[in-house]
């Protein structure tokens, strides 16, 4: 398959917009102006923009603080990580709703591995975490690809069974803060220049996959399988590796949360991350990820996954009842979706229109 079948979707969508407009009418900048402001990431960032801003001028200290700026950077950190490796999977026309129980046995894990072995390497710890993420994540895969039953009900039955692991090894134990070394647990508190470093990890592992989605080969690849399996089938596209690749890379992302679980907050239970798989899902629906597969961004998910985080902060300053704020990210879930169907459709008559009049 050459590289012009494996564009991301948002490529594809600017060459439509060029048929449609005369190139000469159009400088270079002005059509990357124009790519941003129809992107679907935009909306979202400016929903998020006008919730913080709604939230502040109610109470200036929700954003001119420097606790208030801290925890808004350390809150969705977790949640932006879990989005990105959601979004991935989504966008080969998957889901993994086992990634909750993945980051509660790793972060167990990570507990377990200080308790046992006193002056273990850091460093060592945080592999094992996103190896052991990695594992889960394959059996996902395997069971997906090559067992050809549907993600949903795969993951939906690794989630039960990872954490019946969890819960069988932890039991009623848990891992308080004393049990692990002050330097692991800085890394979920300290801030590099107003930055904390859980949010800067999570920015790292954001810009290498979605540089990896956007400029790779494999990464095109991904949104050729979401976008019409079969037809990727017949391209001669590694279909299988490309779709256990995609749940190995949202297993290890999610260990990797786990051991950051773990260093946030220092007691460890075995009922960590529980019904977070949701709000990961949400959040990459909400940041304009097509669920039915084959267009979106990892970008897109990040800001999906600080909207969510902020409008559970900012909805009980503005007054809002606790009801009204499961409404509104319910809302927003459902404006998502169809939203995506809607500019779907219009993109898919705007491109019959071009190829009739070409």
């Amino acid at each position: 398959m050459s590289d012009t079948s494996t564009r991301p979707p948002e490529a594809e969508h600017e060459d439509q917009v060029s048929t449609l407009v005369e190139p000469s009418r159009l400088s270079p900048g002005r059509r990357t102006l124009l790519a941003v402001v129809r992107a679907r990431e935009t909306s979202i960032l400016l929903v998020l923009v006008a919730v913080l801003a709604a939230a502040t001028i109610k109470t200036p200290s929700f954003l001119f603080s420097s606790d208030s700026w801290r925890d808004l950077l350390l809150a969705p950190s977790l949640l932006v990580l879990l989005a990105v490796g959601q979004a991935v999977v989504i966008i080969t026309r998957n889901v993994d709703l086992s990634v909750s129980s993945i980051l509660g046995l790793t972060a167990y894990l990570t507990g377990r591995l200080f308790v046992d072995n006193p002056g273990i390497p850091i460093v060592l710890v945080i592999l094992a975490g996103v190896l052991v993420g990695g594992l889960l994540g394959a059996v996902n895969g395997v069971l997906v690809a090559w067992a050809r039953v549907p993600a949903l009900v795969i993951t939906l039955g690794t989630l039960y069974i990872y954490r019946g692991i969890v819960l069988t090894w932890a039991g009623s134990d848990r891992i308080n803060a004393g049990d692990m070394p002050r330097d692991f647990l800085r890394l979920g508190n300290r801030s590099i220049a107003t930055i904390p470093i859980l949010t800067i990890v999570a920015l790292v592992v954001l810009a290498a996959v979605g540089y990896y989605l956007y400029a790779h080969r494999g990464g095109r690849e991904l949104y050729a399988i979401g976008s019409d399996p079969d037809a990727a089938v017949l391209y001669g596209l590694k279909v299988r590796s490309r779709v256990i690749g995609a749940f190995v890379l949202s297993g290890g992302i999610a260990g990797l949360a786990g051991v950051l679980f773990a260093a946030r907050y220092g007691t460890i239970s075995s009922s960590a991350g529980t019904g977070i798989e949701l709000q990961a899902v949400a959040a990459v629906v909400i940041g304009g990820v097509a669920i039915f597969g084959g267009s979106g961004t990892v970008w897109g998910a990040a800001i999906g996954a600080f909207l969510l985080v902020t409008i559970n902060r900012a909805l009980p300053i503005l007054g809002i009842p606790d009801f009204w704020q499961r409404a509104v990210v319910g809302g927003l879930i459902l404006t998502a979706i169809v939203l995506d169907r809607v500019m779907s459709a219009r993109q898919a008559r705007k491109l019959l229109a071009a190829r009739e009049q070409s």
